[in-house]
């Protein structure tokens, strides 16, 4: 059953991926991060390799600084969604993937920053 999930997750990444020129949207980025959620609830020690793959296609999907305030405003709202997120592991999760991304994984951001 796991393994359906990850293929279902796995396919939305694949289709909500964006060509350059196209806006960022809130599915692209809830699909990525869908495999983070584990472990940011769990806090656990370290996250899946289908979350990093997640959090490198959220780096993909946003090169300019418009792309990264929209994807962040997407974060945000997902982020209050799950009030057992823990706060302290989303914020350090890019860097347990090693991926240098510039949005923060937060519900208390400014976005706009």
């Amino acid at each position: 059953m796991k393994s359906i999930v990850m293929l279902v997750l796995a396919v939305a990444m694949v289709y909500f991926m964006v060509r350059p020129g196209e806006a960022v949207q809130c599915g692209q980025v809830a699909a990525s991060l869908a495999p983070c959620m584990p472990y940011l609830e769990a806090a656990g020690q370290n996250p899946s390799t289908a979350c990093c793959d997640g959090v490198r296609n959220i780096k993909a999907i946003t090169p300019t600084t418009a792309d990264r305030q929209e994807a962040c405003e997407c974060v945000k709202s997902a982020a209050a969604k799950h009030p057992d997120i823990n706060q302290d592991v989303a914020s350090s999760l890019p860097g347990k993937c090693g991926v240098p991304l510039n949005i923060p994984i937060s519900k208390n951001t400014n976005c706009a920053k």
